[in-house]
């Protein structure tokens, strides 16, 4: 049921971004408690054109920023990126280790089963900007990947 309703905030916050056609699926936010100041958001985007993802916002955090993490001399390093590339036709998959949006100063705690409203905001080779506006389900692990979640593969769209 929350996959059928992103799906449809996506169809019609696509049908509103003008040209720019961008899929976004299996997006969900990990689980944070009262104090804990920071959180990750995942999920895949794949772009028709060639586009960047230049900004998030929500407001359930202070700071929302695209982030990568890699490995750097034995070493997990975490760095804020200015955008993210999408090439044409390729699905970049945002997950725990690799690129993520990491939201900060977060305002509340967010437990497993709310949601968390989220805006991408996306720029095409010419410079147009388009956003896509979700409502984001909140869990400890990915869909799919805890007992008792329906397999990804079973998302219809």
């Amino acid at each position: 049921m929350k996959s059928s309703i992103i799906t449809a905030l996506l169809a019609l916050s696509a049908g509103l971004a003008s040209a720019q056609t961008v899929d976004v699926k299996d997006a969900w936010v990990r689980t944070a408690v009262t104090g804990q100041q920071g959180t990750g958001a995942f999920m895949k985007i794949t772009a028709k054109e060639t586009t960047r993802l230049v900004a998030v916002s929500t407001p359930a955090a202070g700071i929302a920023e695209v982030h990568e993490m890699k490995m750097e001399n034995d070493v997990m390093k975490m760095r804020g990126l200015s955008g993210l590339d999408l090439p044409a036709g390729k699905t970049v998959e945002l997950k725990p280790g690799g690129y993520h949006v990491m939201l900060m100063d977060l305002k509340q705690a967010l437990p497993a089963g709310s949601t968390v409203a989220m805006t991408l905001v996306f720029k095409d080779a010419k410079g147009v900007e388009s956003k896509v506006a979700l409502s984001v389900p909140v869990a400890a692990a990915a869909p799919g990947a805890a007992a008792g979640q329906p397999a990804a593969a079973a998302h219809k769209h």
